[in-house]
């Protein structure tokens, strides 16, 4: 196996098919702190984990249920993140205090040659914006805006990102409640 884009400590910042993200190994605390202090985001507000893999990411997660998986089925790859329960190996501080977790599949060719590269396939991630502001629009404002705070992954293939947050569901049990509507609707 070739070596990982990223190690421990590092965080990193790609693009995906609809904002550019900001990214860490998922069991890394202190990546996970950088990711608050260089976003200055409130500790209120949790990561979610992102992979190009489901089966990675369903390891993180308890409690699917089948309508969550026709969602899965229907719009992974995608601009679609659902929150479920965390299961044992989903580590509490990229949680802020939840016991819920939102993964994604995000529909990016770069995104995938990113992952592919990381042990475990997995990122916590968020967008790549100081808190409040708009996340960067492409490689050359990501590595302007944070290339001195974080390695910028540049993209390997032609793409447009959308430019717009993904729809955020809220699948616990067989409740499934829309937080954020984004490009997807439900």
């Amino acid at each position: 196996m070739e070596e990982s884009i990223i190690k421990k400590g590092e965080v990193i910042g790609f693009e995906t098919d609809t904002v550019w993200g900001l990214g860490c190994l998922p069991d890394d605390i202190e990546a996970v702190n950088k990711i608050y202090e260089i976003k200055n985001r409130d500790r209120t507000k949790p990561l979610i984990l992102m992979s190009h893999d489901i089966n990675a990411l369903k390891k993180y997660v308890t409690g699917i249920s089948n309508y969550a998986e026709l969602l899965m089925d229907k719009f992974f790859p995608g601009a679609l993140t659902l929150i479920f329960k965390r299961s044992n190996l989903c580590p509490e501080f990229i949680c802020a205090g939840f016991d819920t977790v939102g993964i994604r599949v995000p529909d990016s060719e770069n995104f995938t040659l990113v992952t592919k590269k990381v042990k475990g396939s997995v990122l916590a991630t968020t967008s790549l914006n100081i808190s409040n502001e708009p996340p960067c629009k492409d490689y050359s404002e990501a590595v302007e805006k944070f290339g001195k705070k974080v390695k910028i992954i540049k993209p390997k293939i032609k793409s447009h990102p959308q430019n717009l947050a993904s729809t955020v569901v809220l699948c616990l049990k067989d409740e499934i409640k829309v937080l954020r509507e984004g490009s997807i609707k439900i």
